[in-house]
């Protein structure tokens, strides 16, 4: 039986190992005693207290395995692909890191690693779908993502809960957004431009320009590309107050003779009231759009995806809709599907139709499903 190892115990990597538990012996890694007894509960899988801070460590601690998941915090994400890549392991990756993976691609090379990236829902599926439509047009003219992961019960004051790592949204909040506008990559400040959008099933969500087009911005050829996330209407306006007030400040301020930074002040008031109860209904929703010429005729496609939490399992929307797709990668790593080395972003991928319709045909086994239509845009 092959053997994996997921590196990070939370609400993402759990779910990543009790997937992968089905067909593979599987070791979580976490500094974290509470994650790690609670992954041990939900699956049949060995957990070791490993400091996932440190390289040298990771490096020992996967020797052993076939294959490599990584779901850690968005500031741990970047030298844990360093390490995997330098000790010549296989790797699928769903870290939100702020650093450019892409960097590490000659790395990869050099090692002869096979490291997909980003390979979670948005980043991960939406590169991949975006990338799939784009292949099929010639020209592509415009790529949109939209995607919000949310309570389905919306609540007074913030009417929102984090779906994972609090720290990693607040990091969506204050990281200036990439856009592809007329060819040209150009820097929006993040939450701004909202817009309000209809949804199915739903009702009117708020959508603003945030960093998750990421290596999209450079690795695909669409004059116009943006990522805006979702949230229902009135939470925006509460996290641009808070951030104008200072209170996402990483930088200490004086306070009656006590330095204190304020984001750790509203991390400690605000994280617990972001933190799902066990068996909270949350629900993921995403929309893909690319228009361009299909034959010489104006076409768009349009990818929809609404989750919500599995009742029978627990597992949350957010964390099914992420780690569903980086186990699938996992898997298609493993068995040569995925051949390429060096680091790879989902879109990289996107021209493998055969690839692409596995991994559909996969999430829809696990009662994921994403609907594709295809009409002339709108006028």
């Amino acid at each position: 039986m092959p053997t994996a190892i997921v590196l990070g115990a939370g609400m993402v990597g759990s779910v990543i190992a009790a997937d992968l538990a089905r067909d593979f012996e599987v070791t979580v890694a976490d500094d974290r005693p509470a994650s790690l007894e609670r992954v041990a509960r939900r699956a049949d899988v060995l957990t070791e207290r490993v400091d996932l801070s440190d390289p040298d460590t990771i490096k020992k601690t996967i020797a052993p395995f076939d294959i490599v998941c990584g779901a850690l915090a968005s500031h741990l994400g970047f030298n844990a692909l360093r390490a995997v890549i330098e000790a010549g392991k296989p790797y699928a990756d769903i870290s939100f890191m702020p650093e450019n993976a892409l960097d590490l691609h000659d790395l990869a090379l050099a090692n002869n690693v096979t490291a997909v990236v980003d390979c979670g829902v948005a980043p991960g599926m939406s590169n991949l779908l975006a990338a799939r439509s784009a292949s099929q047009m010639s020209p592509c003219r415009n790529i949109e993502i939209y995607v919000g992961g949310l309570p389905k019960a919306r609540n007074w004051p913030f009417q929102y809960k984090a779906g994972f790592a609090p720290a990693d949204v607040i990091e969506e909040y204050t990281r200036p957004a990439r856009l592809v506008e007329h060819g040209r990559t150009v820097i929006r400040e993040a939450l701004s431009e909202p817009e309000l959008v209809d949804f199915p099933g739903i009702g009117t969500l708020e959508a603003v320009n945030t960093d998750g087009l990421r290596s999209i911005a450079d690795t695909m050829d669409a004059p116009f590309m943006k990522e805006k996330t979702l949230r229902y209407p009135g939470h925006y306006e509460l996290m641009r107050v808070f951030r104008d007030t200072g209170l996402f400040s990483k930088d200490p301020i004086d306070v009656r003779g006590v330095k204190v930074r304020p984001l750790d002040v509203l991390s400690t008031l605000m994280f617990p009231k972001w933190t799902y109860e066990d068996a909270e209904p949350d629900l993921t929703v995403m929309r893909i759009v690319a228009d361009g010429d299909i034959d010489g005729a104006p076409t768009r496609h349009a990818w929809d995806l609404l989750d919500v939490l599995d009742p029978t399992t627990g597992f949350t929307s957010m964390s099914r809709t992420t780690a569903f797709p980086c186990a699938v990668i996992a898997r298609k790593i493993l068995d040569g599907s995925i051949a390429q080395t060096g680091v790879l972003p989902p879109e990289k991928l996107g021209h493998d139709a055969t690839l692409v319709d596995t991994v559909l045909a996969e999430l829809r086994e696990r009662n994921i499903r994403y609907r594709f239509t295809q009409s002339a845009p709108p006028a």
